[in-house]
């Protein structure tokens, strides 16, 4: 059994923690938040065997806790990831996990010398799914380009408008919207055709100085990816992927609940087997305690760098994206002071 404990006290966190334990693999011991009595309502739906705690050095000292998943704001996350991995923990940190590519550089290189696991909660590439699209592509005719989109309002953007500049729209909190949803896509991308050749931002500043609506243009050998993102409005648009032959439609990127091929020769329609868990963060909740729960396995290992390699490939990229838009977060800045 994996001890989990958990830092944030958020809708998301629940849901992971429901879906940890849905795959009866973890179990809940220890709960952190800067207020106590956050922390016990949040470990009330649970059971009492639960440690609160309110300090994060008394946190990562519990003996008896295994792996920490994190999930406060995103510019919290390297220090916090820092220290728990020096107190020897695993850790999985909700995406976005860093910062910039200093800050995934070196959680990853400390996790190695602690011999502990870092794993970036991306959701959609440890989703079954997400596999069966991977074997379909090959069956089919080349590809020739593809659109992704992932559109969804944030009531927080409410309070931008009033003057004010929450956590997820902070640069001081290393918001935005390619930070938050174009993570998702980016990810498929670069999970499903590998590092692009050239990327390219045309990204809509807000107040706060972030992104809040963007177009990423990925370019391939043979084709381009285009990717349209963003916080500030709503797309019902679905994705798709262009072949010679055909295309491929998916209801989203984020996550996958329809996927339908058209045959444009057999004027066809074929829809792709999909399998849809009742909590949609189980299955990566699972890829993470198969790996954890085997550290002498080799495809588990495998498997393991691949994510690994994928979170710091897709970490540069939006960094480079973010420097093309003249998007800095204050967490650039201290990285910048440190090599100067």
């Amino acid at each position: 059994m994996i001890n989990l404990g958990i830092i944030g006290t958020n809708w998301i966190t629940h849901q992971f923690v429901e879906a940890a334990l849905a795959t009866k693999k973890y179990d809940l011991v220890a709960v952190y938040s800067r207020s106590l009595e956050k922390a016990q309502e949040f470990g009330s739906r649970y059971h009492e065997d639960i440690e609160y705690a309110t300090d994060l050095k008394t946190f990562f000292n519990l003996a008896h806790l295994h792996t920490v998943y994190i999930a406060s704001p995103n510019a919290l996350h390297f220090e916090q990831a820092k220290a728990a991995i020096t107190a020897g923990k695993n850790v999985i940190v909700e995406k976005p996990a860093f910062s910039n590519p200093a800050e995934m550089d070196e959680i990853i290189e400390l996790a190695n010398l602690h011999n502990v696991y870092f794993f970036e909660a991306a959701r959609n590439i440890h989703e079954k799914a997400f596999d069966t699209i991977s074997d379909f592509l090959p069956l089919k005719d080349h590809i020739i380009g593809a659109n992704f989109t992932f559109m969804k309002y944030s009531s927080r953007y409410d309070a931008v408008l009033a003057g004010q500049e929450p956590n997820i729209f902070s640069p001081n909190f290393s918001g935005g919207s390619i930070m938050d949803l174009g993570v998702y896509p980016l990810y498929a991308a670069l999970g499903w055709f590998g590092v692009p050749n050239e990327g390219h931002y045309f990204a809509r500043k807000i107040a706060t100085d972030v992104d809040g609506i963007g177009t990423i243009i990925l370019r391939y050998d043979l084709f381009d990816v285009t990717i349209q993102q963003g916080k500030i409005g709503d797309s019902f648009l679905p994705s798709e992927i262009y072949f010679d032959n055909g295309t491929l439609t998916l209801n989203g990127v984020n996550s996958f609940e329809k996927v339908e091929f058209y045959d444009r020769n057999a004027k066809k329609r074929l829809l792709l087997p999909i399998t849809l868990k009742e909590n949609p963060m189980e299955e990566e909740a699972l890829a993470f305690a198969n790996v954890l729960n085997n550290p002498t396995d080799k495809t588990q290992g495998v498997l393991y760098e691949e994510w690994v390699e994928l979170a710091r490939n897709v970490n540069q990229l939006i960094y480079d994206l973010r420097q093309q838009a003249g998007i800095t977060f204050t967490a650039d800045q201290k990285d910048e002071g440190k090599n100067s």
